[in-house]
């Protein structure tokens, strides 16, 4: 099969997901669809195209996305050179469209359902997947010498919980909810930020002194992804990242995503003729 003729399916529209995607359209491979919820928790807001769920369209670095929410809709995408996105939660769209490749790209740390019968190629992305098994391939997410290695059996490195080391800095840089509620904020993404810095509060109040409410930055950097301001979110939800590199372009695709999303060619190199 000619490449540029195949199409793929991937689940989710998050950061990973999105860099996928990028790369693969980047290579000529266009016939994309993404399947995401009603309500995406993107926190690199600024390169997941699940974004277009809100706004109808974003572009991530010269590549757009769109709402769709038909097969009509999802060809005109293509046609005009986008990445459709659809509110599937229940993947209902591989059995009617038919793509060649499913990625999962939840990064749900488990598998929440995908088989190797969804296409003739599974490509899973990090822990919760077994090549051979449950998949055909999984592609290694954890930071390190093996990012973006594509195994073809067993399983990649097992979840720690830890966030990768960033100069150093691994869960410290991570902003997670202080408790349950609505987050609010007047921070914007690619703010620089100062360590003991107000990001944020949880629920209702605006008072400093309900210090269990109140959102810091724990490192000195530049606030690099964040929710949606005035989302409901739970106790310990991740909903931020501070890089303490600082100079980073937070409209860009990190280096992560684009390893991840290197294996993920490379797998689909493996499996079809060119």
């Amino acid at each position: 099969m000619v490449l540029k003729e195949l199409i793929i399916g991937i689940k989710g529209a998050g950061e990973m997901a999105s860099g996928v995607a990028w790369r693969l359209h980047q290579s000529n491979i266009k016939n994309i669809f993404m399947m995401e919820t009603k309500n995406p928790l993107a926190v690199r807001r600024r390169v997941s195209f699940c974004e277009s769920v809100y706004d109808g369209h974003i572009q991530v670095q010269g590549v757009g996305a769109v709402s769709a929410s038909n097969r009509k809709e999802i060809k005109s995408a293509w046609e005009n050179n986008t990445i459709p996105v659809i509110i599937d939660p229940g993947w209902e769209s591989i059995k009617v469209i038919q793509p060649q490749v499913v990625i999962d790209a939840i990064i749900a740390k488990k598998n929440l359902g995908t088989s190797q019968k969804d296409a003739r190629l599974v490509i899973g992305l990090g822990p919760g997947f077994e090549a051979g098994k449950d998949v055909h391939m999984v592609v290694e997410t954890h930071r390190g010498h093996h990012m973006g290695k594509v195994i073809l059996k067993g399983k990649p490195e097992a979840n720690t919980g830890i966030p990768g080391s960033i100069k150093g800095v691994t869960k410290e840089r991570v902003l997670r909810a202080p408790c349950s509620g609505i987050f609010h904020t007047d921070s914007d993404i690619g703010t620089m930020v100062k360590k003991g810095d107000i990001i944020g509060y949880v629920d209702e109040t605006k008072d400093k002194k309900i210090s269990k409410n109140i959102v810091h930055a724990q490192i000195d950097g530049i606030l690099r992804g964040m929710i949606r301001p005035n989302t409901r979110v739970r106790q310990q939800m991740k909903i931020g990242d501070i890089d303490p590199r600082g100079n980073i372009e937070c409209t860009s695709i990190s280096e992560k995503s684009r390893a991840v999303a290197g294996g993920v060619l490379e797998a689909i190199l493996r499996t079809f003729n060119v």
